[in-house]
């Protein structure tokens, strides 16, 4: 096994702590964020700044990788960007609550996360020995996880347009969302983005994949069920059938 297989193995365990931790006391940021957690910054410039460490790392993962000249190197890139670029360029912008701030502290968590995330990926995909040949873009796995990420990335991006659309210009509060998987669970947005990532992980059949899936899981399961209660104490009215996460289950 390799420093950087055990690494991985560490960042996992890593992981486990953080979800259990999430359950007890949920991310100071957005709805909940607390002045106890320090100095904050608008939060669009926040996520703009945590997030862009992902979409600059993966690429220069890709251009200094010894593999970067196979189709697959390229079409993994092109999925990494597909969700960072929008999510840390373009989603910002386009939130409807521009006096929301975000904690100093949380956004120096994220950029550590998705650098050491980025560099592990990255490594993975571009510069690793084997590397991936051409001939993985028709493997059973590689399908099914690009299947996958293709559902949750549709998931995650219609989740966020009927959120934004739940407020007009200069409208703040919080209303019940509707239509779309909303039917059936509080965070579809969440349930996408974990798709995604869970496709990713058997698209690049890797311990990084599967490291940044538990990741993401870690991070939005326990916030969907604290959403989700969240939602349930301030409407009487809530949907009694939706879930927090998993439909009829969780």
């Amino acid at each position: 096994m390799t420093f950087g297989d055990r690494f991985l193995l560490a960042w996992i365990a890593l992981a486990a702590v953080v979800f259990v931790a999430l359950l007890f006391v949920p991310a100071p940021y957005g709805r909940y964020a607390r002045r106890a957690w320090g100095p904050t910054i608008a939060s669009r410039w926040a996520w703009l700044v945590m997030e862009a460490p992902a979409v600059l790392v993966m690429a220069g993962a890709f251009a200094l990788g010894r593999h970067r000249d196979s189709w697959t190197a390229l079409v993994f890139l092109g999925m990494w960007l597909l969700h960072y670029v929008p999510r840390a360029f373009v989603d910002p912008f386009l939130w409807r609550e521009p006096t929301r701030r975000t904690p100093l502290l949380i956004v120096a968590m994220a950029i550590v996360f998705n650098v050491v995330n980025g560099l592990a990926n990255g490594g993975t995909l571009f510069d690793r020995p084997p590397g991936y040949t051409d001939a993985w873009l028709g493997d059973p796995r590689f399908l099914c996880g690009a299947l996958l990420f293709a559902f949750g990335y549709w998931m995650n991006r219609d989740a966020d347009r009927r959120l934004r659309r739940l407020r007009g210009p200069g409208e703040s509060g919080y209303r019940i969302p509707t239509g779309g998987l909303f039917r059936w669970v509080s965070c579809p947005n969440y349930l996408g983005e974990i798709v995604v990532w869970s496709g990713w992980a058997i698209a690049t059949w890797s311990l990084a994949g599967l490291a940044f899936a538990l990741w993401t899981i870690a991070n939005l399961a326990p916030r969907a069920r604290t959403h989700h209660r969240f939602y349930r104490e301030r409407f009487a009215d809530y949907p009694r059938e939706r879930r927090a996460l998993l439909p009829g289950i969780w």
